[in-house]
């Protein structure tokens, strides 16, 4: 289940509507009606938010894929969160034969994710003009 039909699911049983919902979160319901229809996903910060307006947790909303991808969205904007759906479905294809556990993918998942990270930031580190980087780069 995505956050999307989470959120949907949550919010209708609680008997709340979409504007009662974006007024509660201090958004618009645009919002709402992006995050309900999967076109967008919620920042990370304000997962807890969410959560706990819902008295559920941060896991029980969002997949892991779907964290990373809002991960990525934050450090590298659409692009960043463009090249980690496309690495979210490509990895995907490759458990299609489903020869693997669910703990499994989980494993390989949060494996392909670090080396994600870690690449982006050698890529940063070693493309970043020297004008630019800081002394904490």
């Amino acid at each position: 289940m995505t956050f999307a039909e989470k959120l949907k699911a949550i919010r209708m049983q609680a008997g709340i509507s979409q504007s009662g919902l974006a007024q509660e979160l201090g958004i618009t319901k645009r919002t709402i009606i992006n995050y309900e229809s999967g076109q967008t996903l919620p920042p990370v910060d304000f997962l807890p938010k969410i959560a706990k307006l819902f008295n559920v947790t941060i896991e029980s909303l969002i997949s892991e894929e779907e964290e990373f991808i809002v991960m990525a969205n934050e450090h590298g904007g659409a692009r960043g969160a463009r090249e980690a759906e496309a690495l979210v479905s490509e990895i995907s294809g490759l458990f299609a034969g489903g020869r693997l556990s669910d703990s499994e993918k989980d494993t390989v998942m949060r494996a392909i994710q670090n080396a994600y990270w870690i690449a982006k930031e050698e890529s940063k580190r070693k493309y970043t003009p020297k004008k630019h980087k800081t002394d904490a780069d």
